[in-house]
């Protein structure tokens, strides 16, 4: 048993066991690919996909049974090596961030540039995606840390921790009559609503807040990120609803925003990381310059914790 068949079984399951897809994700032949899973599965005496000819089209019993097994397996010795790669370079190396856009674009500038003057030789990943789409990254081990509003919390190979609370603005055109009167949600759903899509940026609270009122609302576009929303207010398809981190006066001078707080629940962002996971002293560094609260000490007692027991800090 070896690595490269435990890479080759998990890749198949992870690539819907397109073998032509699993050999370009680990710089290999189809055929060997092949060979790497038969010897597997003859050392251990079971077979761990079902095939139709030569194709595999789904796992075995046995292979759901020893999947999750592989999976530690891998973790296990990458997790290792960043040991070792730690004991030999403390503080240069890779940290992988995956994030919405909202947290890359407003939230991550600054503690990556305060990050940059104590660490310069580690670079950055940065990746950007959905709530489930990171959640997802950190599980599989393409990123060292997440950060979100929505979704991380439900994942139990994760530890989710509160960073910080933020609230909604709403975001009009300069004159808009929005400007002339309080805000309600009463005003706001009589006019066409712009804002995030559905698991995005507290958009859930977005719509309890109007499903309490007993309010319909107009909601004639949704985007994933907060200049997109923006830029067709400023087209006057309609008024946004954005985080209030993503609205620059200086720069978005044709825009006004209102503090819409007082109508939309407070919403509260965390940084997430993989149980079991190795993370570099300088991963701890970059975690507490992003959110202060969050100290290695706080993070590693995080990480001792079962799944599903509540993080309060």
């Amino acid at each position: 048993m070896n690595f490269q068949q435990l890479r080759s079984v998990r890749e198949a399951a992870r690539r819907s066991f397109n073998l032509t897809e699993v050999a370009r994700v680990l710089h290999t032949s189809q055929p060997g690919v092949s060979r790497q899973i038969r010897e597997l599965e003859e050392e251990l005496g079971v077979d761990l996909f079902i095939r139709a000819g030569r194709r595999l089209t789904a796992l075995t019993e046995m292979g759901e049974l020893v999947m999750p097994i592989v999976e530690n397996m891998l973790e296990e010795s990458e997790s290792l090596r960043r040991a070792g790669q730690e004991f030999a370079k403390r503080s240069s190396g890779t940290l992988s961030i995956a994030a919405t856009h909202s947290q890359a674009r407003y939230a991550l500038p600054g503690a990556v540039r305060d990050f940059r003057k104590h660490f310069p030789d580690v670079r950055f990943n940065l990746h950007q995606g959905s709530p489930d789409q990171i959640a997802e990254m950190l599980i599989a081990g393409d990123a060292d840390i997440g950060i979100a509003t929505e979704a991380l919390g439900r994942y139990d190979p994760l530890v989710a921790l509160p960073c910080y609370r933020w609230t909604h603005s709403v975001v009009v055109p300069n004159g808009h009559p929005l400007l002339d009167q309080p805000l309600t949600l009463e005003a706001l759903a009589g006019h066409p609503i712009i804002t995030y899509i559905q698991g995005y940026t507290g958009r859930t609270h977005i719509d309890e807040a109007f499903a309490t009122a007993g309010l319909n609302f107009d909601l004639v576009l949704t985007a994933m990120d907060a200049d997109v929303i923006k830029t067709y207010v400023e087209l006057g398809l309609g008024v946004g609803i954005v985080a209030s981190i993503a609205f620059d006066g200086e720069r978005d001078t044709a825009l006004r925003a209102i503090d819409a707080g007082k109508l939309f629940e407070m919403n509260l962002t965390k940084l997430a990381v993989r149980r079991g996971r190795f993370l570099r002293s300088y991963v701890y560094d970059f975690i507490e310059t992003f959110a202060p609260t969050l100290t290695r000490g706080v993070v590693e007692a995080a990480l001792a914790t079962e799944p599903g027991t509540p993080i309060v800090l």
